[in-house]
């Protein structure tokens, strides 16, 4: 089924919970945030394979070194970020797009909003983190 959305559509509170509007507005909005970010990644590419470093002076070149590796490192967190907007589309074909893995209650239009990718209610994100830093002090 083709769902057409008007160019202002915005999901609201108003509207039944990841109805087909709202799979296809975060389904559209997490497509184009995966564009963005392979076509950043052929970018990178294109300027690591553009040569080799040639400054001479040897400060230049660690600062050549320093701002590649920073480049690599960036590159590594967009593909996996990549592969969590592929889990997120994935949700959204199976159905479970929008609701919390630990709760199934549903995460929230704002939360969507501000992280698409989200798996976890804020609630249940909050005592995961609680978690994490009760046995990180450990």
């Amino acid at each position: 089924m083709l769902i057409t959305l008007p160019p202002d559509y915005r999901p609201t509170d108003d509207e039944e919970f990841m109805n087909a509007q709202q799979q296809e507005y975060f389904r559209q909005k997490l497509r184009r945030w995966r564009h963005d970010l392979l076509r950043e990644a052929g970018d990178t590419l294109a300027s690591l394979s553009a040569g080799g470093i040639s400054e001479a002076d040897l400060t230049d070149r660690a600062s050549v070194e320093t701002d590649r590796a920073l480049e690599l490192r960036t590159r590594d967190r967009a593909r996996k970020l990549a592969s969590k907007i592929d889990q997120a589309l994935e949700r959204i074909e199976n159905g479970t797009y929008g609701y919390c893995e630990e709760t199934g209650e549903p995460i929230g239009l704002r939360r969507l909003e501000a992280r698409p990718i989200a798996t976890l209610s804020i609630e249940a994100q909050e005592r995961h983190e609680r978690m994490e830093r009760v046995h990180r002090d450990d």
